[in-house]
């Protein structure tokens, strides 16, 4: 009987085989193949780490194939490419990362999930045979700067099940062979154990995560909540940006004195509650800025027997970051207290008072303002009033309130005499009151809004315009668009609109229906052409453009805009400012676009004829052109375009469609789900039908069609083969309303050959409505409709946007 061998002599028994051709290798080598293969996938599932298998077995399994080198691509997170985690013998450590497509041979392999077992990448024919697609381009350029000739190449998706994980890149075989049938299946069987052991230890990570401690797990140990519903803060905390401990005493009541043992116990540092005897100390406070404070989350509070006594948020950050001890350099002995988030805002404020407008509510702001004084005395007086610092801190305040509640609009408003003045605020579209301040302070605070906004105090009887720039006088960086108007009686009203600014609200998140979303994409991705988006003030008419723009800006499109004001920027966008004072209007500004190379251009009224007229050449000359109107619906903006006065076949050549909306309450997520009877289905129908009736399809067979429609909706939106609905309810997170927030309705006009052949013939209202609905335009009742269906709103709230 043979002896058997040990581990290292079939190693090395196998290595030697490996450099024979495989007619001369033997029967035993296919054995030691195996069981060389056996060595690596153990070491691959002793590892703990992903990055570790990768780094202990990128030897082993060069050797195992016999091959020069190897890559391993992961797939990214958002599994639009595979990135480099290993490359052996390559000098340079910058990553690889290629797209999953056929643009390279490792990104065909993850797109295909097939493996390729390549004799020579260099021979374009059998690349050809793979796929037309397939080139070694890229890698020969990286092979001629390097000097190494890629020649054979295994490619082996790491695969899960369907689930893919990453590419293993196996390049040149030593004997210059093409890789054989064995190596193939042991690479196969290799990307399988890669791939169950990348999904345990996945798992395990997030395991591991979930079962991490926290700062909270006392309150658990302690009997004040379960695990459960710890965990269910924490993840509520994450997807509402806000702070878990903030979470926890919203939804469970919990006090911070039951918080602060739990953080002790985490920190293993005593808790330091909040003490309303607490005096400010000049010694200890009075070279730190509050501000500073608050950004490193810490507070010198008293010098004890122990040390200085430090409030600490994490006090092991604090302690590590030695800042305190630099601070205090005169002192020598410093001990750490942790405290609760809302404690050491607390804190802060008792030691640096409020905080001005923002830490005092509104009531003790009001009630604060000086002494009533006559409102009929000498002008001089209401200028002195708005600088008062009481004044100024209430001003700021109701600005403040109104940008944390997601006002669009300030109302103030006047009434003569000695009749107070009311503040209102526009939410969600409706008008709700805020507060009510004494007529003695009426004339005192327009004018510091007048003054905040740089407008002519003395001028008292005309109507003003101007903007706030509130980074100047409060805490927060936005801009307000302010209109003084003289109402009877010899007051002021002042109306202030809270500017939009940010980021444009990409084009998925819009509140598109899939077949508004796939109809309005093709449309605006189209060369050249018109395009407006319609609708009254305030229904989201700028908001939208931008999100078209975001979805057309790239980095080889020019486009310029013309806005006023400017609300929402976006980096590789040339946005202009209206500046009428200075002559600077839409017309002036759109002349200047068209000498200045545009791909895309965005006008954002088009209020005269000589700004259509411009937009519909410049349309007609190769540029796509946006704008909005102020119609009611996309048939009518059409006519009242022509009675512009533009050319009907012109204008019919240049329209792309036109987008009408509307914005409606949304239903809050305290809504609660029915089931309508047959009697409000039937209803349902009917009005959703109402202009469909008109088409040929309906008027031939209207039951046949409407039963149609209704089995379309119960697949779509139903439930149990039944249609089912949402009113609204009413908590305290919707102050007991039933909505919140606010959905976009849109009517979306696509100008195809009949709605062209209308505009050139100047066809009624009537005849665009019909052809545009007949060409699958959903009117904005219908869109409202559905999104009824979609749980998003109710009948009551569509009805009440919606003309028709």
């Amino acid at each position: 009987m043979n002896a058997v061998l040990k581990p290292e002599k079939d190693s090395q028994a196998f290595y030697d085989s490996q450099m024979l051709p495989p007619e001369k290798r033997g029967v035993s080598f296919e054995a030691l193949f195996y069981k060389q293969l056996q060595v690596v996938t153990t070491k691959i599932h002793e590892t703990e780490n992903i990055d570790q298998i990768i780094l202990d077995a990128s030897p082993d399994i060069c050797k195992l194939f016999n091959a020069d080198r190897l890559t391993l691509y992961a797939v990214n997170e958002d599994r639009t490419a595979i990135v480099s985690k290993l490359k052996t013998g390559l000098n340079s450590s910058k990553e690889l990362k290629l797209p999953i497509s056929a643009q390279s041979l490792a990104g065909y392999c993850a797109f295909s999930k097939r493996m390729l077992n390549i004799a020579d990448v260099y021979d374009e024919e059998a690349l050809k045979r793979i796929d037309p697609a397939l080139s070694f381009a890229t890698a020969k350029e990286i092979d001629r700067r390097s000097g190494y000739r890629t020649k054979q190449l295994m490619i082996v998706p790491i695969l899960d099940g369907e689930t893919l994980h990453g590419v293993l890149q196996v390049i040149n075989n030593k004997s210059d062979q093409p890789f054989g049938d064995l190596e193939v299946e042991g690479a196969t069987q290799l990307c399988k154990t890669l791939a169950t052991a990348i999904r345990q230890r996945m798992q395990k990570a997030e395991e591991g995560q979930r079962r991490r401690a926290t700062k909270y797990d006392g309150l658990v140990s302690a009997g004040v909540m379960t695990a459960d519903e710890l965990a269910h803060c924490i993840q509520q905390a994450r997807e509402e940006a806000k702070p878990v401990e903030h979470v926890l005493m919203a939804s469970f009541s919990i006090r911070p004195a039951q918080i602060g043992p739990s953080l002790a116990k985490f920190f293993g540092m005593p808790y330091e509650p909040f003490n309303a005897g607490r005096i400010r100390s000049e010694q200890l406070h009075g070279s730190l800025k509050r501000e500073f404070l608050q950004e490193q989350g810490w507070i010198p509070l008293e010098e004890s027997p122990e040390g200085l006594v430090v409030m600490c948020l994490d006090p092991e950050a604090t302690r590590g970051s030695r800042i305190v001890p630099q601070v205090f350099s005169r002192l020598s002995k410093f001990t750490y207290r942790v405290t609760t988030q809302t404690e050491f805002e607390e804190t802060l404020a008792q030691i640096y008072g409020a905080g001005g407008e923002e830490g005092a509510s509104i009531d003790e702001l009001l009630a604060d303002l000086s002494a009533p004084v006559d409102d009929e005395g000498s002008e001089d007086f209401g200028d002195s009033a708005a600088a008062d610092n009481e004044l100024v801190k209430f001003v700021n305040k109701v600005i403040v309130d109104a940008y944390n509640m997601k006002v669009s609009d300030i109302h103030v408003e006047p009434l003569p005499g000695k009749a107070k003045t009311g503040i209102r605020f526009r939410i969600d579209g409706s008008l709700q009151p805020y507060i009510e301040v004494p007529a003695h302070f009426r004339q005192a605070m327009v004018t510091r809004l007048k003054i905040m906004c740089d407008l002519d105090i003395s001028e008292k009887r005309k109507p003003q315009d101007g903007k706030i720039k509130f980074k100047k006088f409060g805490p927060l960086d936005i801009e307000l668009r302010v209109a003084t108007i003289p109402s009877a009686g010899g007051v002021e009203d002042v109306v202030m609109r809270i500017l939009a600014a940010g980021e444009p609200i990409p084009l998925e998140k819009l509140g598109l229906t899939p077949h508004n979303k796939e109809r309005l994409e093709k449309t605006v991705s189209k060369p050249y052409g018109l395009f407006y988006v319609c609708g009254p003030t305030g229904s989201g008419k700028t908001t939208t453009l931008h999100s078209i723009l975001k979805f057309l800006n790239t980095p080889d499109t020019k486009i310029w805009t013309a806005e006023d004001p400017v609300e929402i920027t976006q980096k590789g966008l040339r946005q202009v400012q209206i500046n009428k004072k200075a002559g600077i209007d839409f017309a002036l500004v759109m002349r200047a676009f068209l000498r200045a190379d545009p791909d895309i251009i965005m006008v954002g009224e088009s209020r005269d004829k000589e700004t259509v007229s411009m937009g519909v050449e410049a349309s007609l000359t190769g540029h796509l052109v946006f704008s909005t109107l102020h119609t009611n619906s996309a048939p009518e903006s059409i006519i009242r375009l022509l009675d512009m006065g533009m050319d009907p076949f012109n204008f019919a050549d240049a329209l792309l469609g036109i987008l009408a909306q509307r914005l409606a309450k949304k239903l809050c997520d305290c809504k609660t789900e029915y089931f309508p009877d047959a009697d409000e289905v039937k209803l349902f129908v009917t009005e959703y039908a109402e202009e469909l009736r008109h088409s040929a399809a309906w008027k031939a067979d209207y039951a046949g069609e409407a039963k149609k429609l209704y089995e379309n909706w119960v697949k779509l939106y139903g439930q149990d083969g039944r249609l089912k609905f949402y009113k609204a309810n009413g908590c305290d997170k919707c102050n007991k309303t039933g909505y919140k927030g606010r959905i976009g309705l849109h009517e979306l006009l696509v100008a195809d050959d009949p709605t062209k052949r209308l505009i050139q013939e100047r066809a009624r209202v009537a005849e665009l409505f019909a052809s545009a609905v007949e060409g699958g335009m959903r009117t904005l009742k219908m869109d409202g409709m559905e999104k009824i269906m979609m749980g998003m709103t109710d009948l009551k709230q569509v009805r009440s946007v919606c003309i028709k």
